[in-house]
Protein backbone atom coordinates (compact mmCIF):
# COMPACT_ATOMS: atom_id res chain seq x y z
CA UNK A 1 0.00 0.00 0.00
CA UNK A 2 3.07 2.35 0.38
CA UNK A 3 3.44 2.64 -3.35
CA UNK A 4 0.10 4.09 -4.03
CA UNK A 5 0.77 7.53 -2.28
CA UNK A 6 3.62 7.32 -5.38
CA UNK A 7 1.77 6.05 -7.97
CA UNK A 8 -0.81 9.20 -7.40
CA UNK A 9 1.89 11.75 -7.34
CA UNK A 10 3.19 10.55 -10.32
CA UNK A 11 0.15 10.46 -11.82
CA UNK A 12 -0.85 13.99 -10.92
CA UNK A 13 2.65 15.24 -11.80
CA UNK A 14 2.72 13.51 -15.49
CA UNK A 15 -1.10 15.43 -15.61
CA UNK A 16 0.44 18.34 -15.16
CA UNK A 17 2.65 18.32 -17.96
CA UNK A 18 -0.11 18.76 -20.49
CA UNK A 19 0.27 20.67 -23.32
CA UNK A 20 -2.56 23.37 -24.72
CA UNK A 21 -4.15 22.26 -27.43
CA UNK A 22 -6.32 24.52 -29.20
CA UNK A 23 -9.26 24.33 -31.23
CA UNK A 24 -12.55 23.08 -30.33
CA UNK A 25 -12.74 19.37 -29.14
CA UNK A 26 -15.49 17.35 -30.53
CA UNK A 27 -17.01 14.03 -29.14
CA UNK A 28 -15.75 11.10 -30.98
CA UNK A 29 -18.63 8.82 -32.30
CA UNK A 30 -17.46 5.50 -32.68
CA UNK A 31 -19.46 5.14 -35.54
CA UNK A 32 -17.77 3.44 -38.69
CA UNK A 33 -19.33 5.64 -41.94
CA UNK A 34 -21.43 2.75 -43.42
CA UNK A 35 -22.08 0.76 -40.09
CA UNK A 36 -26.06 1.66 -40.04
CA UNK A 37 -26.36 0.24 -43.40
CA UNK A 38 -24.12 -2.76 -42.68
CA UNK A 39 -26.30 -3.74 -39.82
CA UNK A 40 -29.46 -3.03 -41.08
CA UNK A 41 -28.35 -5.61 -44.14
CA UNK A 42 -27.85 -8.25 -41.85
CA UNK A 43 -31.27 -7.17 -40.13
CA UNK A 44 -33.61 -7.57 -43.40
CA UNK A 45 -31.20 -11.28 -44.06
CA UNK A 46 -32.16 -12.39 -41.32
CA UNK A 47 -35.65 -11.22 -41.25
CA UNK A 48 -35.97 -12.28 -44.63
CA UNK A 49 -34.93 -15.68 -43.65
CA UNK A 50 -37.45 -16.08 -40.99
CA UNK A 51 -39.87 -15.45 -43.63
CA UNK A 52 -38.41 -18.79 -45.61
CA UNK A 53 -36.24 -19.93 -48.59
CA UNK A 54 -37.95 -17.94 -51.09
CA UNK A 55 -37.99 -14.65 -49.47
CA UNK A 56 -34.34 -14.67 -48.25
CA UNK A 57 -33.38 -15.89 -51.81
CA UNK A 58 -35.37 -13.02 -53.42
CA UNK A 59 -32.95 -10.53 -50.60
CA UNK A 60 -30.08 -12.01 -51.53
CA UNK A 61 -30.69 -11.40 -55.14
CA UNK A 62 -31.82 -7.79 -55.04
CA UNK A 63 -28.68 -6.92 -52.51
CA UNK A 64 -26.39 -8.74 -54.58
CA UNK A 65 -23.49 -6.15 -55.86
CA UNK A 66 -24.06 -5.16 -59.13
CA UNK A 67 -20.68 -5.81 -60.60
CA UNK A 68 -20.50 -9.28 -59.64
CA UNK A 69 -23.50 -11.64 -60.79
CA UNK A 70 -23.89 -14.59 -58.73
CA UNK A 71 -24.84 -18.89 -59.89
CA UNK A 72 -25.03 -19.95 -56.20
CA UNK A 73 -27.70 -20.99 -54.63
CA UNK A 74 -28.46 -22.08 -51.72
CA UNK A 75 -31.05 -24.74 -52.07
CA UNK A 76 -33.57 -25.05 -49.40
CA UNK A 77 -31.03 -23.38 -46.79
CA UNK A 78 -31.89 -20.37 -44.80
CA UNK A 79 -28.95 -18.42 -42.78
CA UNK A 80 -29.33 -16.70 -39.76
CA UNK A 81 -26.13 -14.14 -40.14
CA UNK A 82 -24.92 -12.58 -36.33
CA UNK A 83 -22.43 -10.05 -36.79
CA UNK A 84 -20.25 -9.03 -34.43
CA UNK A 85 -20.18 -4.71 -35.21
CA UNK A 86 -17.00 -4.04 -33.15
CA UNK A 87 -14.74 -5.93 -35.76
CA UNK A 88 -16.40 -4.10 -38.59
CA UNK A 89 -13.75 -2.10 -40.28
CA UNK A 90 -13.07 -1.50 -44.08
CA UNK A 91 -10.96 -3.84 -46.63
CA UNK A 92 -9.63 -1.74 -49.56
CA UNK A 93 -7.50 -4.15 -51.19
CA UNK A 94 -10.45 -7.08 -51.40
CA UNK A 95 -11.92 -8.55 -54.02
CA UNK A 96 -14.23 -11.39 -54.79
CA UNK A 97 -12.80 -14.98 -55.40
CA UNK A 98 -11.82 -15.52 -59.22
CA UNK A 99 -12.37 -11.41 -59.79
CA UNK A 100 -9.54 -9.30 -61.48
CA UNK A 101 -10.78 -5.97 -59.13
CA UNK A 102 -11.98 -5.07 -56.31
CA UNK A 103 -15.88 -4.41 -56.44
CA UNK A 104 -16.88 -0.18 -56.61
CA UNK A 105 -18.13 1.22 -53.39
CA UNK A 106 -16.39 1.07 -49.58
CA UNK A 107 -15.96 -2.75 -48.68
CA UNK A 108 -16.24 -3.62 -44.93
CA UNK A 109 -15.16 -6.86 -43.43
CA UNK A 110 -17.48 -8.18 -40.41
CA UNK A 111 -16.75 -10.82 -38.16
CA UNK A 112 -20.22 -12.82 -38.30
CA UNK A 113 -21.71 -16.38 -36.61
CA UNK A 114 -23.54 -17.92 -39.41
CA UNK A 115 -26.34 -20.38 -38.13
CA UNK A 116 -27.17 -22.37 -41.59
CA UNK A 117 -30.77 -23.79 -41.42
CA UNK A 118 -32.95 -26.40 -42.91
CA UNK A 119 -36.70 -26.05 -42.43
CA UNK A 120 -37.02 -25.79 -38.74
CA UNK A 121 -33.45 -27.48 -38.00
CA UNK A 122 -30.21 -26.20 -37.43
CA UNK A 123 -27.41 -28.22 -40.02
CA UNK A 124 -24.38 -26.21 -38.86
CA UNK A 125 -22.91 -23.13 -37.19
CA UNK A 126 -19.73 -21.12 -38.89
CA UNK A 127 -17.17 -18.22 -37.53
CA UNK A 128 -15.93 -16.21 -39.59
CA UNK A 129 -15.75 -12.98 -41.76
CA UNK A 130 -18.27 -11.75 -44.24
CA UNK A 131 -17.71 -8.43 -46.60
CA UNK A 132 -20.80 -6.49 -47.46
CA UNK A 133 -20.34 -3.27 -49.74
CA UNK A 134 -21.95 0.35 -49.37
CA UNK A 135 -22.43 1.43 -52.88
CA UNK A 136 -24.44 4.72 -53.68
CA UNK A 137 -25.71 4.84 -50.01
CA UNK A 138 -26.88 1.40 -50.35
CA UNK A 139 -25.45 -1.64 -48.77
CA UNK A 140 -24.56 -5.32 -51.05
CA UNK A 141 -23.27 -8.46 -50.13
CA UNK A 142 -22.45 -11.75 -52.22
CA UNK A 143 -24.54 -14.52 -52.28
CA UNK A 144 -22.56 -17.45 -50.42
CA UNK A 145 -21.95 -20.82 -52.39
CA UNK A 146 -22.39 -24.18 -49.81
CA UNK A 147 -19.81 -26.05 -50.25
CA UNK A 148 -20.98 -29.75 -51.56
Amino acid sequence: MRALPGVLFVLLAATGCATAVTGTPVPATGVTPGRTLVSEYFTELNEAGADGVGAQREFLRRTQHPDFDSDCDLGNLTLRVEPALSTLRTDPKWKPEKASKAPRGTVYVVGVSVRIRRESATLAEQIGSQRVVVLDGKAYGFTPCPTR
